[in-house]
């Protein structure tokens, strides 16, 4: 594997399990040093352990944890380069703006978007601080495209995720920091195993607008981060990286062969 990441410091959310576990093994074979941050100390330490690096328990919704673990990571390493803002939900309760009720929509606009409002706002300064940096906020397709099968509020969660990072890539470009969105498609991940296992209707549903045909691997998403945080990406910023299989893209989908 390529060491485009060696001696960099990267923090990730969400880093115990599916995409964020993914993209801290990934990152951590590219050469960085990766600080896991979870709710779960178990599944954090774990992804810790796998990558050499250290975990950090936070929930990413209160700016005090968030504020710590920036200061740990800190700490531990002497820098931050790499913020991966990757926490998020998407809960049954959340579903048809007729069905879903004030508490879901309030408590995923929480954990999805105002988490990482404040993970972009405690870490530039810290970039700032060194002239330059990499900022990836999971978004998501739905932030571009609508669906009759409706999550409200969490496709307006990640529709604010996809217009925060593009006005903080556009405001903090000339110091060096790159913020951008990271917009991936269905992913194959036990989250979205679960949601398809008990609704076989929906899955179908979803899958024939997908021309590769299948859901995305996460060590595919975790490719794209990779890619992101490197400075192989290094006039990249304010963009919506859609990693979606075509789906954005479509009109109609190929026959099976």
């Amino acid at each position: 594997m390529a060491q485009r990441l060696e001696g960099r410091v990267a923090v990730i959310t969400g880093a115990g399990s599916g995409i964020g576990l993914a993209t801290a093994k990934r990152l951590a074979s590219e050469g960085a040093k990766v600080v896991a941050v979870d709710m779960n100390a178990e599944s954090g330490e774990a992804a810790a352990k796998a990558t050499g690096g250290i975990f950090v328990k936070a929930d990413v919704t209160s700016a005090t944890d968030v504020e710590n673990m920036y200061k740990v990571a800190f700490d531990t390493y002497g820098r931050i380069d790499i913020a991966f803002n990757n926490a998020g939900i998407s809960p049954p309760d959340d579903d048809s703006i007729l069905t879903t009720g004030l508490d879901a929509w309030e408590r995923v606009l929480r954990v999805n978007t105002t988490s990482v409002f404040h993970c972009c706002k405690y870490v530039i300064p810290y970039m700032q601080k060194a002239g330059k940096g990499s900022i990836i906020n999971t978004a998501s397709f739905v932030a571009t495209m609508g669906a009759a099968t409706s999550q409200i509020a969490y496709t307006a969660s990640k529709g604010g995720v996809l217009a925060m990072s593009r006005e903080l890539g556009v405001q903090f470009a000339r110091e060096g920091i790159r913020v951008n969105a990271l917009s991936p498609g269905p992913v194959n991940t036990p989250l979205l195993q679960e949601l398809f296992a008990k609704d076989k209707e929906r899955a179908a549903r979803r899958l024939v607008h997908i021309p590769m045909g299948r859901f995305a691997d996460d060590t595919e998403i975790a490719a794209a981060v990779a890619f992101l945080a490197s400075d192989d990406s290094s006039f990249i910023t304010a963009s919506n990286f859609l990693v979606d299989g075509g789906i954005s893209g479509a009109y109609v989908t190929p026959l099976d062969m």
